[in-house]
C-alpha cells in the first residue's frame, strides 16, 4: 500500500501565517513553490511517521529531524530564532523553536534507526 502514497502533507497553524511562512523560506531555507495568489507551499526533507500509543490524546506532532542538533541551534540563534536549551532524550537530541507566530516547533537529531538510512 505505501507504494500508493506520493509522500505527505503538513499543516502548521499559525496566528501570524506571513511571518511563519518568511521564516519557513529565508531561515530555514526551505523549497517553496507559489501554489497560486502568494500561497506558498514548502518542500520537506524526507520524513518518517511513528505512531506512540496514547490512552486520551488523538493528537498529532510535528517534529524536523537535522544531523546536528547543536549546529542547526547555533545557526538560527544567529538569525536571531529562540531555541530551547537543547534537552538529551533516549530517542535523541531535542530543541524547540519559536516561530514568529507564537507556535512552537521540535526540532532533533535522532539516535533511532531511521527507515532508508
Amino acid at each position: 500500500m505505501g507504494d500508493l502514497l506520493a509522500g505527505a502533507h503538513v499543516v502548521l497553524y499559525s496566528r501570524d501565517a506571513e511571518r511563519d511562512r518568511d521564516f519557513l523560506r529565508e531561515v530555514l531555507a526551505l523549497p517553496h513553490v507559489d501554489a497560486g495568489h502568494g500561497w506558498l507551499v514548502f518542500a520537506l526533507p524526507p520524513s518518517e511517521v511513528a505512531v506512540h500509543p496514547s490512552a486520551d490524546s488523538v493528537a498529532h506532532a510535528l517534529y524536523l529531524l537535522c544531523d546536528d542538533v547543536q549546529a542547526f541551534v547555533t545557526r538560527v540563534r544567529q538569525k536571531d530564532v529562540v531555541c530551547s536549551a537543547v534537552e538529551t532524550q533516549a530517542w535523541g537530541l531535542l530543541t524547540h523553536l519559536t516561530l514568529p507566530g507564537g507556535g512552537s516547533l521540535g526540532v532533533y537529531q535522532p539516535r533511532h534507526p531511521r527507515p532508508g538510512h
